[in-house]
């Protein structure tokens, strides 16, 4: 989909941001660049959109190098989201959203269907918000409506400058989870910006590691964990990251403290009010035994408000899961395919006894390596 092919970037006194940097994006993937501060991963970013042009190399999209692509139409196809937002503060939000669909030359009745289509996919009702101005909506809102606006044109490939980084823990979290319900759903190609390796870990199919305009290792979050390929790579991911022995250690043992079930005659109402208060982005939908039946994301809640009574008629399968005897490398292994970045554990008779995520598995090795750590000493 995406290639660079020995692609370098080099500005004036012959400083190179980016070094012959090779790798692929696979169509519909979630590709993290991330380094620390000059490592390149900005600047290789934008140059995929020709915000900045590359000096050498070949950067092609479908086979087609895209310096033979008239670079208004390029970045037209191509959606952005940065940090600040960029929201217009004079336009209305339906119209900041409406901008690239009206350079394309869509028509006006099909501009507005998309734009409603957005906002509710992004979680705000259009007949709330469709007419307010940015100063009007909060951060995390005018984040929302960003990627909106970044979606309109239905492009294949989205572009992420660490979008969330200016936004509070809460809101972050919570933004994150619904990028990623949104992409496993629209299956687009996005290249997302960040310095936090648990935001890196948590959003990223693969992961890229830069550094002083190299490319160190790309390779999926699993993976990264317990094969660094470079120094630098398992010190930037932290040595209390790299995962010991994980095939010793059993699965409940790294079972997130926050799982948040329903029963699956919830009204969606009710359920995102407990969406919110317990700051999650999906229910576990279990019965009265407590047997496992599905997951819902709030995502989902939001789009079908108004079209069901309960959260059962939207609920998916719980799949993949494990059984509660599994270890902590069945879990790496297994996460590879939790579209959600979750693994339900149950026992024999699909009893739920808790849930496995990204964000548990890093912190049990966490602690693991703490502990070895203070034994080290004693």
């Amino acid at each position: 989909m995406l290639k660079f092919e020995n692609v370098t970037k080099e500005f004036e006194g012959g400083f190179k941001a980016v070094d012959s940097v090779s790798f692929e994006i696979k169509k519909g993937e979630l590709l993290v660049l991330i380094g620390p501060s000059g490592s390149g991963k900005s600047t290789t970013m934008k140059m995929i959109n020709k915000v900045i042009p590359h000096s050498r190399g070949l950067i092609s999209i479908d086979g087609k190098d895209i310096n033979t692509y008239d670079v208004a139409e390029l970045r037209r196809n191509i959606g952005y989201v940065i940090q600040q937002i960029g929201l217009f503060p004079h336009y209305t939000i339906q119209k900041n959203i409406a901008i690239v669909p009206q350079l394309k030359g869509w028509k006006a009745n099909d501009i507005s269907i998309r734009v409603n289509e957005l906002l509710q996919m992004v979680g705000l009702d259009p007949e709330i918000y469709a007419t307010r101005y940015p100063k009007e909506l909060s951060g995390g809102q005018q984040q929302r409506v960003g990627i909106a606006r970044a979606l309109s044109a239905n492009p294949d490939v989205i572009l992420m400058d660490e979008p969330f980084s200016a936004l509070d823990p809460i809101t972050r979290d919570q933004l994150q989870g619904e990028l990623i319900s949104l992409h496993k759903k629209l299956k687009k190609t996005i290249v997302f910006v960040t310095h936090d390796m648990d935001e890196a870990l948590k959003m990223g199919d693969r992961i890229a590691i830069m550094k002083d305009g190299k490319l160190l290792q790309i390779d999926t979050p699993e993976k990264l964990l317990r094969e660094p390929a470079h120094g630098f790579v398992e010190e930037f991911i932290g040595k209390h990251r790299i995962i010991q022995n994980p095939g010793l250690m059993p699965v409940t043992d790294i079972l997130s403290e926050s799982t948040v079930t329903s029963l699956p005659q919830r009204s969606p109402e009710t359920a995102i009010s407990l969406i919110r208060k317990r700051k999650t982005t999906t229910l576990v939908i279990a019965d009265e035994s407590n047997k496992l039946l599905g997951i819902v994301t709030s995502h989902d809640i939001m789009k079908n408000l108004d079209g069901i009574k309960h959260v059962s008629e939207i609920m998916v399968p719980a799949e993949p899961y494990l059984l509660h005897t599994a270890t902590a490398k069945e879990a790496i292994i297994m996460m590879d395919n939790a579209t959600l970045g979750m693994i339900p554990v149950v026992d024999p008779d699909h009893t739920l006894i808790g849930l496995v995520t990204r964000g548990s598995l890093l912190s049990a090795m966490s602690s693991q390596w703490t502990e070895m750590e203070g034994e080290l000493v004693e």
